[in-house]
C-alpha cells in the first residue's frame, strides 16, 4: 500500500534492519585519542594554524600599512631609469677607479709623497679595496689617519643667558566670547562621553592618557562649538579634533550619505598622516573617510566623492578641482569644517582659495582652527567667520617643545660659503642618524643631498619639485631607518610626525619665528627630549634674538673648530666636479623622458586612441587670472627684497650665472628668507578694516523693557548708524531741503549756488 502511493514505511520491532552493502573503498575511522602529546618534529595537525593571529590586538602594529592601503593604490607608477642614490653610487664608483688608476701609473716614491700631502683623498688602505666594495666599508675609509687628529677635535658649547625674559601677558582678545584654556587635568578618555567602538580603538592604538590639548578641546568640540585652538608641536592635536568629530558621527541619520566633516591641510603629506590617523580611530565604526589631496589618482578620488564619505580630508587645490569638475559632489551639506595648520591655510598663498571654499560651505556649521602658532590672520577670521567662537590656548603662542634642547653655531661675516662645510662636519662627525635638514629653497636641498651621498651618508630629500611616489617613498625609508638624514625644505615643516627624529638642523635660520617653531617640533614630540642646531649669520641675528627671548630653557652656541671646517670646505671644492657629473646625469634622463612622453603622446593621437580636443578641467580662475596672481605676487617679493637700485642690478647679474660659488648659494637662500619676512611684516603692519559686529540677540524681557521706553533720538540714531546710505549722505553734507529748514547760506563748501525753480 505504502509502496504504490511511493512511500517508505518506518522499521517495526520485530522487522530486522537492513544489512548495507560492503564498501571496501571507505577507510576505517582511526579511534580518537585524547591528551597525547606529540613529538617535536613530528607531523603537525592541520586543523589550527599556529600562524593566526587575532584581528583585534591591545596594541596595534604601526608598521601595517592597512591605514594606507587605499592611498598606495592611489599612488602613479612613473618609470624611473636609475634613481639619484643610483647616480650618486655610480659617480662614486667612478671616482675610485680614477684614483687607483692614476695611483698604479705613477711611480712608488711620486705616490707616497702625494699620499702625504693628500691623505684624505687616497688613504693607505683604499689601496686594497675592490670596485664592487659595499658602501658601509667605503664610509669607514672616506677620511685617512692624517685627518684623525683634526677630525677628532670635539666641539665646544658656550651657554648663552637671557638678558630679559619676555613678559607673557595672555589676555582674552575681544573676537573670542570665552577662555577655556582651563581644563580639567583628571579628565581621562572613559570620562570624556566617548562612545565604546571609539574608547575601543583609543585602547588599541596605545594612547593611555590624554595629552591636555586634548583634554581641553574634546569636551568642547562635542558640545558642537565653535573653536581657536593653539598647542605646541607634538601633543596629538590631530586626535583633539577628530576625538569629538567621529563621536557625533556615530549617530549620524542613516537616511542619507553625505560628506559632513571638511578637514583641510596644507600639504599632501599631512593629508595622508590625518587620513591614517583618522582610519585608525574609526576602524571599529561604520564612518567612511576619504583623502583627496593632489599626487593621487584623480578618478579613484571621483569615485570615493560620489559616494559620499563621511569624513573628506584634502588640499584646498584639489579640493575645488573636485568641485569645478566632479558632478554631484557638494559642499551644502558640511556640518563641521576644519582647518589644521590654520595660519598657514589662510596666509596668502591659500588666500583665493580659501574663500572659494568657504563661500560654498554650509553657512550652518561648526568652524575648528587648529595650530602651534596663531597669527593675525586667524584671529581676524575668528572675528568675522566664527560664531562667539572660543578660545583655547594650552601653549604661548611661540613655544617650543619642553624637551628641546636648542644650539646655534655662528656663521662669521664674509664666510657664508662655510655654511656647506659646517653641516658636512656635523652630519659626519657628531649627528650621523635620525636628522632632518632643512634648506630655504628646493635647488640647495638637491644639491645638500648629492653632496652628502658623496661623502657617503644616506641621504633622502622631500620638496615640491618630487613626484608624490618620491616623497612618500623617501619619508617611508626614513621612517623604517633605511636612510640617516632627510633634507627638506618647508613642506615637512608643518604636522608631520616622524617617529625617533633626534636632530633637527636649519641650514639657514626661517624667515619667521613662527617658521622656527614648526621646523624644531619635527623632533622632541610627546614628552620625548630632542635637539635643534641652527647656522646662523650676521643678517640673521635679529631672528636669533627672537628666538633667545622666547626660550623658557637656555640656549647653547657651538663652536667648531676651525681646522675641521678648512678641511670639510676642501673636501667639498674637491667634490664639485662630482656634484656637476650627477646634475649631469639627471638633467639627461630627464630630457630622455620628456622626448618619450612626447612620442608617447603622438603616437597615441595617430592611432586614434586620444582626441586633441578632450575636455578640459574646469578651474575657478580663468589661465589669465592666476598669471596675473602670480605675476604680482613675483614683483611684490622682488621689489620688497631689493629695493635698492645697485643690489636690483647685482641680483639680476648672479642670477644668469650658471655656476653659483657657495658664498652666493648661501646668500640666496638668506635673501628668500628675507623676501618672506618682509612681505609678511608689510601684511601685519597694514591697517585692519573696520567693521561693523552685530551685537547678540538681547533676551525677550530685556526687548520688551526696551521697547516700552520709546525710539532712540533722531542724533543717536544718526551717530550709531553706519550703514553705506548714511555715510554717503554724511559726506556730502546737508541736502537743499535741509539747508533750508535750518536757514543755512545755499553756498556749498564747492562754490556751486542753489536757485529756486521759478
Amino acid at each position: 500500500m505504502l509502496e504504490q502511493l511511493g512511500m517508505i514505511g518506518t522499521i517495526r520491532d520485530e522487522d530486522l534492519s537492513p544489512e548495507e552493502p560492503d564498501t571496501e573503498s571507505e577507510p576505517e575511522e582511526e579511534p580518537i585519542i585524547l591528551n597525547r602529546k606529540k613529538k617535536f618534529g613530528g607531523h603537525r595537525s592541520t586543523d589550527f594554524n599556529c600562524e593566526f593571529e587575532f584581528g583585534e590586538r591591545d596594541n596595534l602594529n604601526l608598521d601595517d600599512d592597512w591605514a594606507m592601503s587605499d592611498v598606495l593604490k592611489q599612488l602613479k607608477k612613473k618609470r624611473t631609469v636609475t634613481t639619484l642614490d643610483q647616480k650618486i653610487e655610480k659617480i662614486r664608483k667612478k671616482r675610485k677607479a680614477e684614483e687607483k688608476l692614476s695611483q698604479s701609473c705613477e711611480p712608488e716614491g711620486s705616490s707616497e709623497m702625494k699620499e702625504e700631502e693628500e691623505g684624505e683623498e687616497d688613504p693607505p688602505e683604499r689601496k686594497e679595496e675592490d670596485e664592487d666594495e659595499e658602501e658601509e666599508d667605503g664610509d669607514e675609509e672616506e677620511f685617512g689617519s692624517s685627518d684623525e687628529e683634526v677630525l677628532t677635535k670635539s666641539d665646544t658649547l658656550r651657554e648663552k643667558e637671557r638678558r630679559g625674559k619676555k613678559k607673557m601677558e595672555e589676555q582674552t582678545p575681544e573676537a573670542f566670547s570665552e577662555d577655556a584654556s582651563q581644563y580639567n587635568n583628571q579628565l581621562t578618555f572613559e570620562e570624556m562621553n566617548l562612545s565604546r567602538p571609539i574608547l575601543k580603538a583609543i585602547t588599541a592604538l596605545g594612547f593611555k592618557e590624554p595629552t591636555p590639548i586634548q583634554k581641553a578641546c574634546v569636551p568642547v568640540g562635542l558640545l558642537g562649538r565653535d573653536l581657536c585652538a593653539c598647542a605646541a608641536t607634538g601633543t596629538g592635536k590631530t586626535a583633539a579634533f577628530m576625538l569629538p568629530v567621529l563621536e557625533r558621527l556615530v549617530y549620524k541619520p542613516r537616511t542619507s550619505q553625505v560628506t559632513r566633516v571638511l578637514v583641510l591641510v596644507p600639504t599632501r603629506e599631512l593629508g595622508i598622516q590625518v587620513h591614517s590617523v583618522a582610519r585608525q580611530l574609526a576602524q571599529f565604526t561604520s564612518i567612511t573617510t576619504c583623502l583627496a589631496v593632489g599626487g593621487l589618482d584623480l578618478k579613484s578620488q571621483e569615485v570615493a566623492l560620489r559616494a559620499g564619505p563621511d569624513v573628506l580630508i584634502a588640499t584646498p587645490g584639489r579640493l575645488i578641482d573636485h568641485l569645478h569638475n566632479t558632478p554631484s559632489f557638494e559642499l551644502s551639506h558640511i556640518e563641521i569644517l576644519i582647518l589644521d595648520e590654520a595660519d598657514r591655510m589662510l596666509d596668502e598663498y591659500f588666500e583665493e582659495q580659501m574663500k572659494e571654499i568657504i563661500r560654498l560651505c554650509s553657512y550652518n556649521r561648526q568652524t575648528m582652527l587648529f595650530s602651534a602658532t596663531m597669527s593675525e590672520e586667524v584671529k581676524d577670521l575668528a572675528a568675522v567667520s566664527l560664531k562667539q567662537p572660543i578660545r583655547i590656548f594650552v601653549n604661548s603662542n611661540t613655544d617650543v617643545a619642553p624637551f628641546l634642547r636648542q644650539e646655534f653655531v655662528r656663521i662669521r661675516p664674509h664666510r657664508e660659503g662655510d655654511r656647506e662645510a659646517v653641516v658636512a662636519a656635523l652630519l659626519t662627525r657628531t649627528f650621523q642618524d635620525h636628522v632632518m635638514l632643512f634648506t630655504q629653497t628646493r635647488k640647495q636641498a638637491h644639491r645638500l643631498h648629492i653632496l652628502l651621498g658623496l661623502l657617503g651618508l644616506k641621504v633622502g630629500e622631500l620638496h615640491g619639485e618630487l613626484s608624490q611616489n618620491q616623497r612618500l617613498e623617501n619619508l617611508r625609508r626614513f621612517k623604517d631607518e633605511q636612510i640617516d638624514i632627510l633634507v627638506a625644505t618647508d613642506v615637512a615643516a608643518r604636522g608631520l610626525d616622524i617617529d625617533g627624529v633626534k636632530t633637527v638642523i636649519n641650514f639657514t635660520m626661517p624667515p619667521t619665528i613662527k617658521h622656527y617653531v614648526h621646523r624644531v617640533g619635527r623632533t622632541a614630540r610627546a614628552g620625548r627630549s630632542g635637539r635643534s642646531v641652527s647656522l646662523v649669520g650676521e643678517s640673521e641675528r635679529k631672528m636669533l634674538k627672537e628666538v633667545v627671548k622666547s626660550a623658557k630653557n637656555s640656549v647653547k652656541a657651538r663652536v667648531l673648530p676651525t681646522e675641521v671646517i678648512l678641511k670639510f670646505r676642501d673636501l667639498i671644492a674637491k667634490l664639485e666636479k662630482d656634484i656637476e657629473a650627477v646634475i649631469k646625469m639627471e638633467r639627461e634622463e630627464r630630457e630622455m623622458a620628456a622626448s618619450e612622453a612626447k612620442l608617447s603622446v603622438a603616437q597615441k593621437r595617430l592611432e586614434g586612441s586620444v582626441s586633441s580636443s578632450d575636455s578640459q578641467r574646469v578651474w575657478f580662475q580663468t589661465q589669465q587670472e592666476r598669471k596675473q596672481s602670480r605675476m604680482s605676487k613675483a614683483l611684490q617679493e622682488f621689489d620688497l627684497a631689493l629695493r635698492g637700485k645697485k643690489k636690483r642690478e647685482k641680483f639680476l647679474k648672479d642670477g644668469r650665472k650658471k655656476d653659483l660659488t657657495s658664498e652666493e648659494r648661501a646668500q640666496f637662500e638668506i635673501l628668500k628668507a628675507q623676501m618672506f619676512a618682509e612681505r609678511t611684516a608689510k601684511r601685519e603692519r597694514r591697517v585692519k578694516r573696520a567693521r561693523a559686529m552685530p551685537e547678540d540677540d538681547m533676551p525677550l524681557k530685556a526687548n520688551r523693557k526696551a521697547g516700552s521706553r520709546g525710539r532712540k533720538s533722531v542724533f543717536d540714531e544718526e551717530l550709531t548708524n553706519t550703514s553705506r546710505k548714511s555715510l554717503k549722505h554724511y559726506r556730502a553734507g546737508p541736502s537743499l531741503q535741509d539747508r533750508k529748514r535750518l536757514g543755512l547760506d545755499r553756498k556749498r563748501s564747492g562754490g556751486s549756488t542753489f536757485r529756486k525753480k521759478k
